[in-house]
């Protein structure tokens, strides 16, 4: 929502661009002029040549051009090098509007001659077709200015970036996220164009500033973020301050229109530049893009504060709300988007005056520059680490393919020999390498340098986040009672389905009994197998991986690598697309070329609802440590929107394992389940069906939900027709062996208690550090101490004295999950429980699931935030959640917790039911 406060730097999200079909460049509204200018000294020019009048001139020209109209000749649509006009009234062609080149068009022999009747006289041919071409050129143009987009007016003035979140979940840390921005309305081109009056300029060669299209990332540079930011704001406060006086005379409906959509159109170009700047520095760091963004993000900040904390929007706003007919008028959607900006609004510090304002707008500044810090940190200490192994007999045990990516990385890092069959090879902290060597290296020496790196990344010398955890901890305190919350924890779970901090104590305590007694037995199980199989001594930290593999190994008779040749990423992706076909009947074609990227592996594709263009997303698959940031998350690049005319645009960025040499991308079942959550996410973005901007997707969807489309995909990779679907080997073709399928789903809850009772600590710690720790108590406890206190009960292999873990939790001190980590736990029961439907339907009943997966994406995907998720979910299941469908230690935790305590739906929770606590309490002990 564009009211929401900034609490971290704006993270690559929605641009509010255009996805073109063709080149495209820029253009101001004036251009018109120049046009119409050419066809009267065509029309002038004509006259005098066959000395007629000009009435006498126009009817032979008329009778020159084709019957049915000049824009619907074939040869006129090849003007701008695509389908660019199809039908005579000047509708455009998909997205995209390419420019009118004239050069080219006066000079066409290919239009000449297709225009020109057969039998027309010679010496009239030539002229006439001139002055044909040109006005068939006007006519063109001039539906196509009428027919322009937002997006396309606004070209050259900024968004207003709203704010900006990261979601994430993790398989190691670090492994899932979904940047997303708030910012949309719904409104007419015409309304657009009012709002966008300070931004009518000339072209601009600054690729920020050319928001035709998606971004330009193969032109842009550092070097443009300052002017384009710059000139941006400078136009955003413009049309604010228009923005704020009409707002004040603006009543029933047009209060709506003046604040909601006019807030989205204003700000829609600041937010492009913005997000992309964001976007990249995830995924193509560097050292002048950081200061570019340092610079900038002050006045980024302090800008969408001002616009945040206006008392005249905040005022129309309420009165719409308190306005019974003007309220009644507004679709379920756009009511929510009201309250929801009101709540907002209120998180900003609209209702702070004076010194106690001045003060909180520090803290939001303060509290951006600290998240951007942490994220370089982490960044800069995971490649800053690289371990260089020359003798092959230190690296016993490690497969095959992480050999050869450790010999690929010494290859990038100077050693332009490395082979890996001869090395030298570089082990390093991102998880492609970092994961392979702790399960399969046999040097316990090794594993352990390796797992010390790991757990103290950014916590020493000029990276270390220690004391950017304590100064986020105090900011977000202070905010938080500014604004009347006891603790962050409560601001935080005010927009949020679980109502208290103690729901959420609960949950994790729920599922700490739950799992806590079966982790023990799990790690008790791998000490005995290790010390069967000749180790000595207690299992530590290091080697808790190693052995689990090798039980694993002997347990299923099948080993990791085993599946990886069967699981290339081109043939993971087909059926992908295909499953996607399957059940939501749409169909994703590869668009390589029609949009830039930053890197040569990025690829981009498109989603097609029968024959129509209705969305697309760039697929970033790969690690690249250098510049790279680790985990995976899906990012909002461009949002549906009514009033901007966009089709919503994703991206899927993973650190998945890379081609080597000649060899494709072999990933882990891990990665295919990884590969899957983000597209889960992607979807629910793209497949939309919510016009209202600040409303479609994932916009406005309550945080405990939102992980309920990505974690319902990871269910399909196991089901045998999507699993044979792309699991073929990469050199032969063949398909997996039927004893491998087996077993792949024999090992799913392979010590599930230790997965579980992991994720448990860390929203526990999450919630201990938001609510009951002092971060004030220069005396107290550090929150290393009180992670060390929590684990005692929340872990079975107890962290070394040293892990400072937190230094590297990015998902609750760079992104959007502080006190909101629980989430991954809370959406669990309701993907479960999905996927269930899908099996009480029959998996092998092709048209059941077709039916079902139709009704999926009839709710769950397209109603975005225009419903609370628990009226969402009872359109897709008929009824609430139910735990039964989940894993039982997972189930018993979860229902009471939905259940609510009798809250109604819509609400803050999800509805009542369910059976009594006793019993739930009573099935989560046994």
């Amino acid at each position: 929502i564009f009211f929401r406060p900034l609490e971290r730097p704006m993270p690559a999200t929605m641009y509010n661009t255009m996805q073109p079909e063709a080149p495209v460049v820029q253009h101001s509204t004036p251009t018109w002029i120049p046009i119409l200018a050419l066809c009267g000294i065509g029309a002038v020019v004509g006259s005098v040549v066959f000395k007629v009048s000009p009435a006498t001139y126009a009817s032979e020209l008329r009778a020159a051009l084709p019957h049915s109209s000049a824009v619907r000749s074939p040869a006129l649509r090849t003007l701008g090098g695509t389908r660019w006009i199809k039908s005579p009234v000047g509708s455009v062609g998909e997205q995209g509007y390419p420019a009118l080149p004239l050069n080219q068009a006066l000079s066409s022999t290919r239009m000449v001659g297709s225009v020109a009747p057969a039998a027309q006289p010679a010496s009239l041919q030539l002229p006439t077709l001139v002055a044909a071409s040109m006005i068939g050129m006007a006519v063109a143009a001039f539906a196509w200015l009428r027919r322009r987009p937002a997006a396309a007016y606004n070209a050259g003035m900024g968004p207003s970036p709203v704010a900006m979140v990261a979601v994430s979940g993790e398989r190691h840390v670090e492994d899932r996220d979904i940047k997303h921005s708030g910012l949309s309305t719904h409104h007419s081109a015409r309304r657009t164009r009012r709002y966008s009056t300070a931004t009518a300029e000339a072209p601009s060669s600054n690729p920020l500033l050319i928001q035709t299209g998606l971004p330009k990332f193969g032109a842009i540079e550092a070097d443009n973020v300052e002017p384009a930011v710059k000139q941006l704001l400078e136009s955003l406060q413009a049309d604010f301050d228009k923005l704020e006086a009409r707002a004040e005379t603006a009543s029933g409906q047009d209060a709506y229109k003046e604040t909601v959509e006019g807030m989205e159109v204003i700000g829609a170009p600041l937010e492009y530049a913005w997000g992309v700047v964001s976007h990249l520095l995830g995924v193509k760091n560097s050292e002048e893009l950081r200061n570019a963004h340092q610079a900038m993000q002050p006045q980024v900040i302090t800008t969408m504060q001002k616009l945040g904390q206006s008392v005249p929007v905040y005022r129309v706003m309420q009165a719409l709300k308190e306005d019974a007919a003007a309220w009644g008028a507004l679709e379920e959607a756009q009511q929510r988007i009201v309250e929801s900006s009101l709540r907002s609004m209120k998180h900003a510090g609209v209702g702070l005056e004076g010194e106690e304002l001045e003060a909180f707008n520090k803290i939001a500044l303060e509290l951006a520059e600290l998240s951007t810090k942490f994220s370089n940190n982490v960044l800069d200490s995971t490649k800053a680490f690289a371990m260089t192994i020359t003798d092959k007999a230190d690296l016993e045990g490690l497969p095959d393919t992480a050999l050869g990516l450790a010999a690929q990385t010494a290859k990038a890092k100077g050693h332009e020999s490395a082979t890996a069959e001869a090395g030298p090879w570089v082990l390093t902290l991102d998880i492609p390498s970092y994961l392979p060597a702790m399960q399969h290296l046999k040097n316990r020496d090794l594993r352990e340098q390796l797992y010390r790196a790991y757990v103290t990344r950014a916590s020493a010398g000029d990276t270390d986040n220690s004391p950017i955890i304590t100064r986020t901890l105090q900011l977000k305190k202070q905010r938080a009672q500014m604004l009347g919350y006891k603790t962050h924890a409560e601001y935080s779970l005010a927009s949020k389905m679980a109502g208290s901090v103690e729901e959420v104590d609960e949950l994790s305590e729920l599922l700490r009994t739950a799992s806590f007694e079966a982790a023990k037995k799990e790690l008790a199980a791998v000490q005995a197998y290790a010390q069967k199989n000749g180790f000595e001594g207690d299992l530590a930290l290091w080697d808790v991986t190693y052995w689990a593999e090798r039980q694993k190994e002997e347990l299923y008779a099948f080993t990791q690598e085993e599946l990886r040749p069967y699981f290339s990423l081109p043939a993971v992706l087909d059926g992908l697309f295909g499953l996607c076909e399957r059940i939501f009947d749409v169909k994703i074609v590869p668009a390589d070329g029609e949009a830039e990227v930053w890197h040569p592996d990025v690829r981009y594709f498109k989603i097609y609802d029968g024959d129509e263009h209705i969305a697309g997303f760039y697929l970033d698959p790969y690690s690249r440590p250098e510049n790279k940031r680790g985990g995976a998350w899906m990012g909002v690049c461009q949002g549906k929107s009514q009033v901007l005319d966009r089709k919503p645009v994703a991206y899927l960025t993973c650190n998945g394992s890379p081609p080597v040499g000649d060899v494709p991308s072999l990933m882990t079942f891990s990665e295919v389940e990884t590969l899957f959550h983000e597209t889960g996410h992607g979807l629910q973005h793209m497949l939309t069906r919510v016009p209202y901007g600040e409303a479609a997707g994932i916009s406005n969807v309550e945080w405990d939900a939102v992980e309920l489309p990505s974690q319902f995909m990871e269910n399909w990779c196991y089901d045998r027709p999507t699993l044979y679907g792309f699991a073929k080997h990469y050199s032969t073709g063949e398909p997996l062996p039927e004893d491998l399928f087996e077993k792949l789903k024999a090992q799913k809850n392979y010590n599930a208690g230790m997965q579980m009772i992991r994720q448990t600590l860390f929203q526990a710690i999450d919630i201990e550090l938001h609510h009951r720790y002092d971060p004030d108590d220069a005396a107290g406890p550090s929150p290393f101490d009180v992670y060390q206190k929590l684990a005692v009960n929340y872990s079975v292999t107890p962290p070394l004295p040293e892990d400072r873990f937190l230094c590297s939790f990015g998902h609750i001190f760079a992104g959007g999950y502080s006190a909101g980590y629980y989430s991954y736990k809370w959406a669990e029961v309701m993907s479960a429980d999905a996927f269930a439907a899908f099996e009480e339907a029959g998996l092998d009943d092709e048209e059941a699931v077709r039916a079902v997966g139709r009704r999926f994406r009839d709710t769950v995907l397209a109603l975005g935030g225009g419903k609370h998720p628990a009226e969402v979910y009872r359109e897709f299941r008929g009824r609430d959640p139910s735990p039964e469908a989940a894993p039982a230690a997972l189930g018993a935790g979860v229902e009471a917790v939905l259940r609510g305590k009798g809250r109604e739906a819509g609400a803050r929770g999800a509805a009542a039911g369910g059976r009594p606590l006793a019993v739930v309490e009573a099935a989560a002990a046994g």
